[in-house]
């Protein structure tokens, strides 16, 4: 989601604002150097995490949903499937 992100992750050189990193988040520089991973952009509104991490208007929020394959159910149905705990 953050092409600040990923410039810093693909760039082999140690900036000085990238120092406050602590040293655990620096495997996936090390795995993009050997070319074990890649890393693209995803435009917001294709990310699937937006969906449990901001809040979205509706026109945001189906897309996540259908592709999750999650599905809103109604208070009666809750109810019914509270009850057969």
């Amino acid at each position: 989601d953050s092409k600040s992100a990923i410039a810093t992750s693909c760039n082999p050189v140690q900036h000085s604002r990238t120092k406050h990193i602590a040293l655990r988040y620096h495997f996936i520089k090390k795995h993009v150097e050997k070319g074990m991973i890649e890393l693209y952009f995803v435009k917001t509104d294709y990310q699937l995490a937006d969906l449990f991490t901001k809040a979205l208007p509706s026109n945001h929020f189906n897309y996540p949903v259908r592709r999750l394959g999650m599905r809103s159910l109604p208070p009666q149905e809750l109810d019914r499937l509270a009850k057969s705990q």
